[in-house]
């Protein structure tokens, strides 16, 4: 048997199951339910969030009714729910035959139904062969037009169109529907592996989905942190904690050995890098806000270990050392010397706390001085 990849067995089929975007999802039932449905609606959003799927959804709502009809709808298969790639499909003799086509009325529903996807390809001749009948559209037709960059669909076009805006899905609902897909799929896995999976899909349910299959098709029936960070080359998770609990206690020799260690493992110096701004900005918001505070992504024992290890350090240092890798990240592209560049930034973040220490103690000589001379 063919496999179907989780992104599209675990498509939301229903407005109740869309993940990280209800609120579009209840306006667009709304709408139908008062009868108060547009002719034109634009879906703007970054990749994976949603769009076709939920074009998908509001197109079975409103031609939906069997379960043939239903299923060859989510599929992209209807006859009257007819799904354009405009990537693929860019020029003005595309939009005439669909403009041509729409003047006939559907063969079973009550629409006929257009989903142009990346809609923001379509040529200017395109565009305005479209926009006449957009204008005045039969009644039996609707658009629903879905991009990535609405800044590239002309206004003529969204002035005709309800729009709505597809935010990114926030990590904890990304690992909550992972969850319950490796429920179903009879599979465990460790907290850390599912925060990790979620982070790295970006605020897209379908990058995270593809890239849980990829861990799984490991052929691990327990999946762990330590196969993705192998999969995807990744740095150690414990070793980078080990680099910063060095850096914590000032001491750069250790901090540079760890770093040596990370980088003879196939570690590029800007993985390096991101991954300490990232490990560092977890620890900021822990210092900042405590360790019970749902800013950061992890789980009991993980959220245990980085709230003791960010006790060792206060927000301000942390926030300093995080601009110094953000710098470093910038200059490594460039730099003649990548990995001085890097070890220079280690033993920098190792000396942070003690150049501290010492700008304080001046600062306090200082006023002291001062006070003395006002005397």
């Amino acid at each position: 048997m063919t496999y179907t990849v989780l992104a599209r067995r675990y498509r939301s089929q229903g407005f109740d199951e869309v993940v990280g975007q209800e609120t579009i999802a209840k306006t667009l039932q709304g709408a139908i339910d008062s009868g108060r449905v547009a002719h034109a609606y634009l879906f703007c959003g970054t990749r994976g969030v949603g769009k076709t799927s939920m074009a998908r959804i509001f197109a079975k709502a409103l031609n939906g009714g069997s379960t043939e009809v239903d299923a060859l709808i989510m599929q992209g298969k209807d006859t009257d729910v007819i799904e354009i790639d405009a990537a693929s499909n860019t020029g003005v003799e595309n939009v005439r035959e669909l403009i041509s086509n729409a003047a006939y009325r559907p063969l079973r529903g009550k629409h006929k139904i257009y989903i142009i996807d990346e809609v923001h390809m379509l040529s200017t001749q395109a565009f305005n062969a479209l926009l006449k009948t957009m204008e005045e559209p039969p009644e039996h037709v609707k658009f629903i037009l879905c991009t990535t960059e609405s800044h590239k669909v002309p206004a003529t076009i969204q002035s005709r169109c309800q729009r709505y805006e597809f935010r990114n899905i926030p990590s904890g609902r990304i690992a909550d529907h992972l969850r319950d897909v490796l429920k179903k799929e009879k599979l465990t896995a460790e907290p850390e592996l599912v925060h990790a999976v979620a982070r790295l899909g970006n605020g897209s349910m379908r990058d995270a989905l593809s890239l849980l299959d990829r861990v799984i098709a490991g052929g691990q029936k327990h999946l762990t942190l330590k196969f993705l960070e192998e999969l995807l080359g990744l740095p150690d998770a414990e070793l980078v904690g080990r680099l910063i609990d060095a850096i914590s206690t000032g001491a750069p020799g250790v901090a540079l050995e760890k770093t040596d260690e990370l980088l003879a493992r196939g570690i590029s110096i800007d993985t390096l890098l991101e991954t300490l701004s990232s490990r560092l900005r977890d620890l900021m918001v822990i210092a900042a806000c405590g360790g019970d505070t749902a800013l950061v992504d992890l789980s009991g024992q993980a959220r245990a270990t980085e709230t003791a290890r960010a006790s060792k350090f206060d927000a301000a240092g942390l926030t300093h050392m995080i601009a110094i890798c953000e710098n470093a990240q910038r200059g490594v592209k460039s730099s003649a010397s990548p990995r001085a560049l890097v070890d220079a930034v280690i033993v920098r973040l190792g000396m942070t706390e003690r150049i501290a220490d010492v700008t304080a103690v001046l600062a306090a000589a200082s006023r002291e001085e001062s006070a003395g001379k006002k005397r």
